[in-house]
């Protein structure tokens, strides 16, 4: 009996085996692409940060916003409880505390899928209500009440970039080009927008240079908006002839008018810088005292008894007058520089700014305010920014 054998022609084989090779190859693409696809999208969801970056973020973040609320909680009756007693009291006033800073509609929404939510871990079902159907509808108030407040943030964070914009339009991008005078400014909010100023400008064609850095009390919008009044105050009453007394004392009786009865005011200091004979009149009102870094090491503090703008409206304000000499170099700036905490609460401190200055002589004002904000940067480290930041450097060349 004859056994009939059949064999599949060569190419055919041949044919078979490159389809099985075309699919590997085309698998083992299209996994590549995706993995790519995963971590672009990884990149793009975390901004790039790192794993420890993002978890620094979130805590700094999450004790931003709780300060929002633990101000409604009366630290003193707490602490007055005992121990057992003390967290539920926390808890209480920080749901109450949340409850406030909600709509009368969305306190009703959050309290009905707790509510909810509760029935349904307990297993208690209402009327023909199942327990799985009472955590999809807490479920869903919650997604309801989550997307709602993220349409709030979004269109807030709009208008606050946008008014951040126009507060980059309010102060200077480059230094003025005046002949024999170098200068250089730094900012940085700790917030969006920020309640730090810095100006300069001549108050003529051929007068003198008006510097200026003011520091309005408190933070983000509220404190902006005084900064941006104050700017308008400034560039519109510099344009008037008069002393520099003269000028700060017109400030001052505006800022006394928008103080918000006497809960805002503002540091400043104010200077008119001869180019030609580097005669500087100066005038601090309540701010923190300049250092003038002279061509030998010495320091000289530009200090003044003035009270801040916005307290007292009778107050007198008394200019000083120095030289700043070739190479002297001057450098204003805001408590947030001084103040700036490291994550072990330590502040960076004048001590720690004036020794980094004195090496600095006959350096750029570029150069030497680069040198300023590195090392603040390396002092502060990842700890997060509490005040706004501000530092201008003058010098003459």
């Amino acid at each position: 009996m004859a056994t009939l054998v059949t064999t599949e022609p060569r190419g055919t084989i041949g044919s078979n085996w490159t389809k099985v090779q075309n699919f590997a190859r085309d698998s083992k693409t299209r996994a590549r692409r995706a993995l790519w696809r995963s971590k672009d999208g990884w990149r793009q969801l975390t901004a790039g940060m790192e794993a420890e970056d993002l978890w620094t973020q979130f805590k700094a973040e999450a004790h931003a916003s709780s300060n929002l609320y633990k101000r409604d909680v009366d630290w003193q009756a707490v602490h007055s409880q005992k121990a057992w007693k003390q967290p539920f009291k926390i808890g209480a006033a920080l749901f109450a505390g949340i409850l406030k800073k909600l709509s009368p509609a969305r306190r009703v929404l959050l309290l009905f899928t707790l509510i909810l939510a509760l029935l349904s871990v307990i297993g208690f079902q209402f009327l023909l209500i199942t327990t799985k159907v009472e955590f999809l509808a807490a479920f869903a108030g919650m997604l309801i009440l989550l997307v709602m407040v993220l349409g709030d943030h979004v269109a807030m964070k709009r208008d606050i970039e946008i008014a951040r914009e126009i507060q980059r339009w309010l102060v200077p991008r480059v230094p003025p080009e005046v002949p024999g005078i170098d200068m250089a400014f730094a900012t940085r909010p700790a917030n969006t927008v920020a309640g730090d100023y810095y100006d300069a400008f001549r108050r003529a064609v051929d007068g003198p240079l008006l510097i200026a850095v003011a520091d309005v009390s408190g933070k983000s919008v509220p404190a902006a908006m005084l900064m941006a009044n104050f700017q308008a105050s400034l560039r519109a009453l510099a344009g008037a002839p008069g002393s520099l007394s003269q000028l700060v004392t017109d400030l001052n009786r505006l800022a006394c008018g928008n103080n918000l009865n006497g809960r805002r005011f503002t540091t400043a200091f104010l200077a008119e810088l001869n180019p030609a004979t580097g005669e500087l009149n100066y005038l601090s009102a309540g701010h923190n005292p300049p250092m003038l870094v002279r061509q030998d090491g010495s320091i000289e503090r530009l200090n003044s008894d003035s009270m801040p703008l916005g307290i007292e409206l009778t107050e007198k304000f008394v200019a000083g007058t120095t030289i700043l000499e070739l190479d002297d170099v001057l450098v204003i700036y805001t408590d947030g520089v001084t103040e700036a905490q490291n994550e072990r609460d330590e502040q960076f401190g004048e001590d720690r700014l004036l020794a980094l200055l004195q090496p600095r002589i006959k350096e750029r004002a570029a150069v030497t305010l680069s040198g300023i904000m590195k090392r603040l940067d390396d002092f502060v480290g990842v700890a997060p920014q509490h005040d706004d930041i501000t530092c201008l450097v003058v010098s003459r060349t």
